[in-house]
């Protein structure tokens, strides 16, 4: 017996019930696993270590601003890292965070299945995120890349001299096939797997969510794929595509890279707007308001989402027609978006709150999405874009959307279903506190990027002028206060699977079908002779407490095998 299974045998017993977790022994078990659950986790491991890999970076890049020269690296050391950290953190923690490892673990039991249509190829996802990780890793040890996150050309194609850029830009190649084939996945089991009675107004709107992620990822991501496969032709064989000095044109990369990217700013926070719905309507002990509001807004972001692109290209040239059209639709995605806030802050209305970690994650992600979303409208409008065009301004705004709004739904969700997932309860007063350090510490890192940004402090620049030497002390503090937030929240879920006490079916009070099963799951999901059916998502009437083993019960049957 491998360590790895000795010590899942050591936490959850095999002398008592059999769940996912010791259905199968062995360390090959796990590798070669077709169990979606099993699947799920395992994402989730390698993605965390993504997000350790690029928070480490983050880090130092917050360091070095301690002051205005050189604090503790070079400026081509200071290039790599902000490369790195944006690289990683895009690639491999925030597109594939909530899809792979909550969507994996949780769809077919939202949903009432067995596991998702295709098995193997859920797997084989896995192992593609797996091999392009190891080409970014590839590319750390050939020298690593400074080209931002982003690849711009002709730099990336022509001119950076280091030799990470093809192992990287091949290693994202491989994670757009990753992302491809667990949208299939999931729009096949979607379509074909949900449980008798469950009509697609009976879905869970997490299952909404990734249901209009997945047409984002089906039909933008080969975009990026083809656009990286002539990156990587114009870098080793110098064929002119992008870069002026081979006949080739610049723009056309940025064309090509924002109309996959800017849907991909929706494949990132789709899902985590599907997570908040759940956690709010939880949290809140009360049916969502506006389900079909919500539901259909996700896809209107989806859709809307691959008319915008251009605004991203304000001052690359393009006529001011161009940038006036997109700057109208760019306005009208924010109305499907301030659709869901309504809803959310309407579901909480009359309703009795519970202030779990869960839900303090959700409301934290509505106060960041906000201020991102409000801060967005002067990125949108030409006028002023020109003048916060690559400044801390436009820093400030992507992390409080993409990484504060995925971030903190993510936790958020990890919190919810961190139950279910291990069967364990964690410490809810010492996850509150490592809450507090991670909303505190990301407002008093990223806000004050806002304010020098506005004042002119460009991004990506090594130096930095006195005038904005406290701004970046106040942010590196800030990250600082984040890094003891998530070491606090580490070792609290790490506790709750060693000593952690034993999580009831439904700890929350939640009405989804999840909850209806064992936790951890079985191997099966449900029992075989009470297989769950559809109904109403959010029948917050139908649960109640119950207090001797501080759970939460159905009033009325839900389930039948005679549905089957």
């Amino acid at each position: 017996m491998t360590t790895t299974q000795a010590t899942l045998t050591g936490l959850y017993g095999m002398e008592g019930e059999t769940n996912y977790i010791n259905h199968q022994k062995g360390l090959w078990s796990w590798l070669s696993t077709l169990d979606h659950k099993r699947i799920g986790l395992m994402y989730l491991a390698c993605i965390l270590g993504a997000f350790g890999l690029g928070g480490f970076f983050a880090i130092m890049v917050r360091t070095e601003h301690l002051t205005g020269g050189e604090t503790i690296m070079g400026a081509n050391t200071y290039n790599q890292m902000f490369t790195l950290h944006g690289a990683v953190m895009v690639f491999l923690f925030i597109i594939p965070g909530i899809p792979a490892a909550l969507g994996n673990f949780c769809l077919p039991l939202m949903i009432g299945a067995k596991d998702v249509a295709f098995p193997r190829l859920n797997l084989m996802s896995w192992y593609l995120w797996v091999t392009g990780a190891t080409f970014f890793v590839l590319a750390l040890a050939l020298g690593g890349l400074d080209t931002g996150w982003t690849f711009y050309t002709p730099y990336s194609s022509s001119h950076s001299p280091y030799m990470g850029v093809i192992p990287a830009v091949f290693g994202a190649f491989i994670l757009g096939f990753s992302s491809i084939l667990t949208a299939v996945n999931f729009l096949a089991t979607i379509h074909t797997l949900r449980a008798p009675g469950m009509g697609w107004f009976q879905m869970p709107l997490f299952i909404w969510a990734l249901y209009a992620t997945a047409i984002i990822q089906i039909l933008a991501t080969p975009v990026l794929a083809i656009t990286l496969l002539l990156l990587i032709a114009e870098r080793a064989l110098q064929i002119g595509i992008f870069d002026p000095a081979l006949g080739g044109d610049p723009v056309l990369f940025q064309h090509f890279f924002w109309f996959y990217s800017h849907p991909a700013v929706y494949i990132m926070i789709l899902p985590a707007m599907g997570v908040v719905s759940e956690l709010i309507g939880t949290g809140s002990h009360k049916s969502v308001f506006g389900y079909k509001f919500i539901a259909f807004s996700s896809i209107a972001i989806a859709i809307l989402g691959f008319l915008v692109w251009g605004h991203h290209m304000f001052v690359s040239g393009q006529s001011t027609l161009a940038g006036t059209i997109f700057s109208l639709i760019t306005f009208t995605i924010a109305i499907p978006s301030a659709v869901k806030v309504f809803n959310w802050l309407a579901t909480m209305y009359k309703g009795a709150i519970e202030l779990t970690p869960g839900m303090l994650y959700g409301l934290s992600f509505i106060w960041v999405f906000s201020i991102g979303g409000l801060t967005g409208l002067p990125l949108a409008t030409m006028a002023t874009d020109v003048h916060l065009h690559d400044t801390y301004f436009v820093v400030a705004h992507f992390h409080y959307v993409m990484v504060g709004g995925t971030v903190f739904a993510f936790l958020g969700g990890l919190h919810h279903w961190w139950p279910k997932m291990f069967g364990k309860m964690y410490n809810q007063f010492w996850s509150v506190v490592a809450w507090v350090f991670i909303f505190v510490g990301f407002n008093l890192t990223f806000f004050p990027q806002f304010i020098m940004g506005s004042r002119g402090m460009p991004r990506r620049y090594w130096h930095y002028l006195p005038e904005f030497h406290a701004y970046h002390v106040a942010s590196t503090m800030g990250a600082y206060m984040q890094l003891a937030g998530f070491l606090t929240l580490a070792v609290v879920l790490i506790y709750s699977l060693m000593k952690g006490k034993k999580a009831p079916v439904n700890p929350w009070g939640a009405t989804t079908l999840e909850w209806q099963t064992n936790s951890p799951p079985p191997f099966t999901n449900f029992d075989e002779a009470n297989m769950p059916v559809g109904g109403e998502p959010y029948d917050y009437e139908n649960v109640e407490y119950r207090p001797e083993t501080n759970d939460y019960i159905r009033v009325r049957p839900q389930s039948s095998a005679e549905h089957h």
